[in-house]
């Protein structure tokens, strides 16, 4: 049973809508009050055609209370803030469909620190959390799905990748590529594309994403027969990078891998640029969001390129049509974080309305958020449930909560993403 997230292009505004086995088609007829009420198509000179149930059994109803936690603010601030712009679309969206499902969301801002992240669950139990898309970032994300595992709440992040988030817990699964994922598909990507044979590594080593994909990448650029000439490190508190470079520049590396956030890159790019090393630049999804960096100068990225879920210059009708509702929200191109999230919070409602094909139609109000838990776990890791999303087609989750998703490599190229 294959769940279709992005099925409808609505007339002009082209909302995306839930192809899913709970949802009622349109049509002219009044609904089968039989259970086993036939599927027919709906379908208008404006509308692809999609498939549907026209009964009300399976069906999802009642209200959906959906919590974020990421940085909204802060040093991490566009992560967290372009996450959130993501899921709100996706929630405006679903709302918009009528079909008996309401969602309330609240999101909560961790400024990038676990302590805070902690607080801001704590904040939506009190409100009767019934599952979360979050955290954003991993460190936060590790400290409170310790949290939510206690209390039996699911959480979906749309982007912290290290294995440490969902390892021993059950009910915390992941939208973006995990971490090992990352390290060893960039090195095969740099090997089999030929961008250089000496590479330098630049990681953060009290980052536990970084870290996780810098040990996977020299795993495999070993296996590749790639030659690491230069690995230095730096902490959260680096603001001076002339060390790394240097030594990257004497190394003679013709490319340099950064496994880190987009802040640090800048600093690294404009600390390149100082130096007058021209040496190729390869980074993982933490660097989409460095052209957005407030008084970064765009230019230094020039040919930058970084492995990552989604392209916001494809011309799919989905991607198109969430890239035209981000602009309009955010005044600005979503990157992968956004879509990320975007697919998150369908992926949560998809997987109920599959619930609800299989065992009835059911009013989530009342569902405590342990009830609510359990249903997602043994959906979202069932053989037959999987979902296209803007990032990846076909996703399919495993009981580890890790996804099964195709990376693609952007270049940056006149300040815009392309794919590659």
């Amino acid at each position: 049973m294959k769940k279709k997230l992005l099925s409808l292009l609505l007339t002009g505004a082209m909302v995306l809508s839930l192809a899913a086995c709970g949802a009622t088609a349109e049509s002219d007829q009044a609904a089968n009050d039989s259970a086993a009420a036939e599927t027919e198509t709906a379908e208008t000179e404006e509308e692809t055609e999609t498939a549907a149930t026209d009964s009300a059994d399976g069906a999802v109803t009642g209200t959906l209370k959906l919590g974020f936690i990421g940085p909204i603010t802060g040093a991490a601030g566009q992560y967290g803030s372009l996450a959130n712009y993501g899921a709100q679309i996706a929630v405006e969206e679903l709302n918009a469909l009528g079909t008996g499902l309401t969602i309330e969301y609240q999101p909560e801002d961790d400024v990038h620190d676990a302590e805070t992240s902690v607080n801001a669950y704590n904040t939506l139990k009190d409100w009767n959390v019934q599952a979360i898309v979050g955290c954003v970032t991993t460190t936060p994300c590790i400290a409170v799905a310790s949290e939510a595992y206690s209390d039996r709440v699911f959480m979906l992040t749309p982007s912290a990748s290290s294995p440490k988030v969902t390892a021993d817990r059950d009910n915390v699964y992941q939208v973006c590529f995990s971490d090992p994922n990352q390290g060893s598909k960039s090195a095969e990507y740099i090997s089999e594309n030929n961008l250089a044979t000496k590479v330098a590594i630049i990681y953060n080593n009290a980052d536990a994403y970084s870290t996780g994909i810098y040990q996977t990448f020299v795993s495999e650029a070993e296996a590749r027969g790639l030659e690491v000439v230069s690995t230095t490190t730096f902490t959260d508190d680096t603001t001076d990078f002339s060390v790394q470079v240097t030594d990257a520049k004497n190394a003679g590396a013709e490319l340099v891998f950064l496994p880190i956030y987009y802040q640090p890159a800048s600093l690294i790019l404009s600390e390149m640029d100082k130096q007058g090393y021209e040496a190729t630049v390869f980074g993982v999804d933490g660097m989409d969001g460095i052209l957005g960096i407030e008084g970064f100068d765009t230019s230094l990225a020039e040919g930058v390129m970084l492995l990552t879920p989604f392209a916001a210059d494809a011309t799919d009708d989905a991607t198109v049509s969430f890239v035209k509702k981000f602009n309009e929200k955010a005044g600005e191109t979503p990157s992968q974080f956004a879509a990320d999230a975007y697919d998150a919070v369908y992926t949560i409602v998809d997987a109920l309305n599959a619930y609800a094909a299989k065992n009835g139609a059911f009013d989530v109000t009342d569902l405590s958020a342990e009830e609510l838990c359990d249903i997602l776990i043994n959906t979202i890791s069932s053989d037959d449930f999987s979902v296209d999303g803007l990032t990846g087609a076909g996703m399919k989750w495993n009981a580890s909560g890790e996804v099964n998703k195709s990376p693609k490599a952007v270049i940056i190229k006149d300040g815009v993403y392309v794919g590659m």
